[in-house]
């Protein structure tokens, strides 16, 4: 199938809400905008709403402007934390009493901020009184426990037919979904708009504890964790896309509710955030219900931009990571981050290298040399609005070592600097970005996902489709020019996990 007539089966699954499907790139644009109702709140809240009437369900994502590139040593995984803070309700929700909870929450921030300040004596901390300290505060923050109705923000949603609560954390955003009955929709926007408005940061001390613990599984106690770690930390050593989204453990430790309440403050105000609903909706009523619930949040300050860009590197850079474990390999280029006209030609090299058993490197490292059990690429790591890298990973497949692998890597991106890559490899890859849309876009909250990705990240929701069309006129002298540019060893950072010294002495016959 060509790319064309794939492209007007894509039209077709994707606007299944009765209009008549259509063939060319400037239809489908107009397709989606007579769909998508964008509209701006006095407050600056952005909303997107796209009518789609297949069955009486309404998708929702609440995008953040926010992430991990907003924090700084000190508070590293701030934006994590509140995160799982939202998730504890409101002033009104996830609570028996306020009015007496608030003074016990505020008996409980002091004795924290007395046990960090004698901690950070040091050697002269006075250790009974750090340990009355501790001990008054683990019964004030029992008495802090008898206010809580555990999980009732869940519990509310489930109660009303909501599927798929959750929210995740990265380095550019921070987003909140959720899918429900449309009949639904006044609740989840007092709900939403409330939890926007009067955050509350209930259980803080405790959710401290439980990010530190999620922190040790997926870092600390995981050897790609730590791997993919120790690689962002020497690509970025200005730029804040090198910090953890996780947080360093002794930053967690030591966040005071203070700084975490003025990170709420300065980046989750409603002209920092991006609605996006879809489904069985009218669109009229929509707009009516948002603006007497959404729209009577007050308007905070503009929320500061990341001012810090990594500098010119002046050399390849080379990280080790000891680990009892086989070995692995990460390989990362810097390259510019969303809106730069290369961004598109690193998504057909992705593609090209890795997107399937048919990719170059899996043919070549894993069937043909099997070098490797698992090889993969992938852009703009570790997030997207700011120049960032393309990455390639890899699972060296034993008794082969990560510097085999790693060679082999080097030749198939030599190729792509002296040898055209063939019309029927552009084609392939335009069909599987094109399934990739279908199956992404064909549901509510892929849609609303997407729409909110792109105006969140490039200020546009028409990126979703836009994107597409600038793929589609990447050709062999682009992909040559890229690759010469950009894959260079002066450009580069190369992480490896090793095992540790006695480990490999005593694993040798």
């Amino acid at each position: 199938m060509t790319a064309r007539r794939l492209l007007i089966a894509v039209i077709g699954l994707v606007f299944l809400t009765g209009a008549a499907a259509v063939a060319t790139r400037s239809a489908n644009a107009l397709g989606l905008e007579e769909r998508v109702v964008e509209h701006r709140l006095a407050n600056g809240l952005t909303l997107l709403l796209m009518e789609r009437h297949q069955a009486p369900i309404v998708a929702v994502n609440l995008t953040y402007k926010v992430g991990g590139v907003h924090e700084h040593n000190g508070i590293t995984g701030v934006a994590h934390l509140y995160e799982h803070m939202a998730f504890k309700g409101s002033r009104t929700i996830g609570v028996t009493d306020a009015q007496k909870e608030q003074p016990v929450l505020e008996e409980l921030d002091r004795l924290a901020e007395a046990i960090t300040a004698e901690k950070a004596r040091g050697a002269a901390a006075d250790q009974t009184r750090l340990a009355a300290l501790r001990k008054q505060f683990t019964e004030t923050e029992a008495k802090a426990d008898s206010f809580v109705v555990p999980a009732e923000l869940a519990t509310l949603y489930q109660r009303h037919g909501g599927v798929g609560l959750n929210a995740t954390t990265g380095k550019d955003l921070t987003r909140y979904f959720l899918s429900f009955p449309s009949n639904r929709l006044p609740l989840w926007a007092a709900v939403e708009s409330d939890r926007m408005a009067n955050g509350v940061l209930r259980e803080f001390y405790k959710e401290k504890n439980v990010v530190l613990e999620e922190r040790r599984q997926r870092t600390d106690n995981s050897p790609s964790g730590r791997l993919h770690e120790a690689f962002s930390a020497a690509a970025f050593q200005a730029h804040p896309y090198g910090l953890p989204v996780i947080g360093w453990p002794s930053d967690l430790d030591g966040l005071s509710k203070a700084r975490t309440e003025a990170f709420f403050q300065t980046y989750y105000g409603p002209a920092n955030a991006v609605l996006t609903i879809v489904g069985d909706i009218n669109q009229k009523d929509v707009l009516a219900l948002v603006e007497q619930t959404f729209g009577r949040i007050p308007a905070r300050p503009p929320s500061p931009p990341v001012l810090t860009t990594e500098p010119p590197h002046a050399g390849e850079r080379r990280v080790e990571v000891e680990y009892v474990a086989e070995p692995q390999i990460l390989i990362g280029f810097h390259k510019p981050g969303a809106g730069h006209s290369d961004d598109e030609i690193f998504d057909v090299i992705e593609s090209l290298l890795s997107d399937g058993r048919t990719s170059r490197l899996y043919k070549r490292l894993v069937q043909e040399k099997q070098l490797a059990t698992s090889v993969s690429a992938f852009s703009d790591y570790p997030g997207a609005l700011y120049p960032n890298l393309f990455v390639i990973g890899a699972t060296p497949r034993a008794p082969h070592t990560a510097a085999e692998v790693e060679q082999a890597v080097y030749e198939e991106l030599d190729r792509l600097k002296k040898e055209p890559v063939t019309p029927r490899e552009l084609e392939k890859i335009l069909n599987q970005i094109d399934a990739a849309q279908v199956r992404s876009l064909r549901s509510n909250s892929g849609m609303a996902s997407r729409l909110g990705y792109f105006q969140a990240i490039n200020g546009d929701w028409r990126e979703t489709f836009k994107r597409r069309d600038r793929i589609a006129k990447v050709n062999p002298e682009d992909i040559r020019r890229v690759a010469a540019q950009y894959f260079t060893k002066s450009n580069r950072v190369v992480a490896t996990l090793v095992k540790p010294a006695k480990q490999e002495t005593e694993s040798k016959p």
